[in-house]
């Protein structure tokens, strides 16, 4: 007869919270969720869906990628101190792309002679045995503990993806050692209504009048954001405060859809920009809303006699030892909130309307200046596929409801630029800087909103940090199918341009080594064929590269994942430059 065990009341805890799904890679300190899970199973119990990971960083990947399409926080099973280390660069994208994941792992038993069940009894539990477990994530954590008894387990776990789920959200992380999750134990009640997450705040009323006097002085405002796009509602908002006042908008290393790229008051992106964005420079008042790094100001900055505001769920970024901007105030609040706050303070504001008019005329002239220039560097190119016309070509193929998860690095800027997403939700970055994020988040976009297609834009060093034999096989086995497309200029683009960035007219330069040549070449699209039976094709031509969208696109909507590996100019073959 199956017992009820703390692992029992681990799993019920998270279906009653919502979760879906547990991306698990399982090890010897989960026999009793193991357990627990065929014992639901045979009894026709709804517990949490298993996701078979054979890597945790694909797994991590996967649960951030499905938070940011539908909200939900789900869970990660890994084991004791490696697998969550194996977690690696995707705790680092939980965290500073603020995430909500709630990380389960087990620790090696803490009895050693049988004096409880799951006691040790593999060579492995004393290797695996440290000091500080939960040490190893602490500094990217909003909350870790260590589960002791089954009694209040149910509480330790809502209490934990509430605070997962609060602003600004992130990961969390449990652990529990093999005798405490085998522990038999009583059943508890729990009401989850009573551990939602914090309510939303917006702006405090005495602050609203400041902001909007200084924006009516305002000869040139602008908008600032990276990241307010996921929340479809700001992006509303945020809409109908720029259209009232012909407001330009500029993203800064976005990591969402923030503002339609077709809309007259969008003003381009910039990411490492070398040079000054005159938008910026010109602005006499800017709101920054919802952005890590609005500018760089080492080469990139506003004037000195800018006026701004920050608005941010985490406005002084105390996870970030080096940050400041010269902001006038600094607001934690939510973007939504706030913006209704604001628009309702314009309704009974007088504003000077030609000057509104002029503005947008003025705006839209160098809107239209840009998308031509755009439109011009997506020409059909001679001999080399260019990102433009690659990127130029994807999107002739996407619909409004196509998902891109985007981890183009050296290419970043240029894909959104020519991607020219106009709907909340359409574009996903992790809204970090651990590389290998792409491919698990392919897998829980689709498995959050299995009827929409779902592309996946990489490099091939994305590609390689991505786990791609395990996300493949995840693909096939759980029928998660996705195009994904790598833009291979075989090696490592971004140290290049970083060493050129410090060292223009260094030795690297004069010598044309930089240490990234991929050299020789691999066949990277046959690592997802053999793994997870995708369409795989390389694509060398420019002449060829439609054709090939269109058969790998054709292949993901019959139920088959498919990998196109194009390549670009080769690294090592680019201009001095690094163009």
């Amino acid at each position: 007869m199956s017992m009820y065990t703390t692992s029992r009341a681990f799993l019920e805890a998270l279906q009653e919270a919502g979760v879906s799904y547990l991306f698990a890679n399982f090890g010897s300190d989960h026999p009793a969720m193991i357990e627990a899970l065929a014992d639901a199973k045979r009894e026709g119990r709804t517990l949490p869906e298993v996701i078979i990971c054979p890597h945790e960083m694909v797994a991590l990947s996967a649960a951030h990628g499905y938070a940011q399409i539908t909200g939900e926080p789900q869970a990660v099973v890994v084991h004791v101190e490696c697998g969550t280390q194996n977690l690696g660069a995707a705790i680092h994208n939980a965290w500073k792309g603020r995430v909500p994941v709630l990380i389960f792992a087990g620790t090696s038993p803490i009895t050693q002679e049988g004096e409880l069940l799951g006691s040790r009894n593999e060579f492995i539990h004393w290797i695996q045995d440290v000091p500080d477990q939960r040490g190893i994530v602490r500094g990217y954590m909003k909350y870790d503990y260590e589960i002791k008894t089954g009694t209040n387990l149910k509480q330790i776990v809502h209490r934990a993806l509430q605070i997962a789920k609060t602003s600004p959200q992130g990961p969390v992380y449990l652990i529990g050692s093999r005798e405490v999750m085998e522990a038999e134990t009583e059943p508890v009640s729990i009401n989850p209504e009573q551990w939602e997450p914090v309510a939303p705040r917006g702006l405090a009323p005495m602050e609203i009048q400041p902001i909007i006097e200084d924006l009516k002085k305002a000869v040139n405002p602008l908008v600032v954001t990276s990241y307010i796009g996921k929340n479809e509602r700001a992006v509303e908002q945020l809409i109908a405060f720029c259209e009232k006042l012909a407001i330009p908008v500029l993203e800064s290393v976005p990591n969402y859809m923030n503002f339609p790229s077709d809309n007259i008051l969008h003003c381009g992106y910039q990411w490492n920009t070398p040079a000054q964005n005159t938008v910026l420079e010109e602005a006499d008042f800017i709101l920054v809303i919802d952005s890590d790094v609005p500018w760089i100001p080492f080469k990139n900055k506003p004037s000195r006699d800018a006026v701004i505001y920050y608005i941010d769920e985490d406005p002084l970024k105390e996870g970030m030892p080096l940050w400041y901007i010269p902001a006038k105030r600094f607001f934690a609040a939510d973007a939504e909130i706030a913006l209704q706050q604001l628009n309702a303070a314009l309704l009974t504001t007088d504003i000077h309307r030609e000057q509104v008019i002029n503005r947008r005329q003025r705006i839209k002239e160098y809107h239209d200046a840009m998308r031509g220039k755009q439109v011009a560097a997506e020409k059909y190119p001679k001999d080399v596929i260019t990102p433009e016309y690659l990127l130029a070509a994807i999107r002739e193929l996407c619909d409004e409801d196509t998902i891109i998860t985007n981890e183009l690095i050296s290419s970043y800027e240029v894909s959104y630029t020519h991607l020219n997403r106009k709907k909340p939700g359409s574009i996903l970055g992790s809204g970090a800087g651990g590389l290998g994020w792409n491919g698990g988040a392919a897998i829980g976009a689709k498995l959050a909103a299995p009827s929409k297609t779902v592309i996946n834009l990489i490099g091939d060093g994305c590609y390689l940090f991505s786990v791609p034999s395990s996300v493949h096989w995840i693909s096939r086995k759980y029928k998660l199918p996705f195009l994904t497309v790598i833009f291979n200029n075989r090696g490592w683009k971004s140290p290049k341009l970083s060493t050129l960035g410090v060292h223009p007219d260094g030795i690297a330069k004069q010598m044309n080594e930089f240490f990234v040549d991929f050299t020789p070449h691999a066949d990277l699209s046959k690592i997802a064929e053999a793994a997870g039976g995708a369409y795989a094709k390389k694509v060398t031509r420019p002449e060829e590269v439609k054709a090939a969208l269109k058969e790998a696109l054709q292949a993901v909507k019959s139920g088959r994942s498919a990998v196109l590996d194009v390549y670009l100019q080769a690294i090592n073959k680019e201009n001095e430059e690094g163009d």
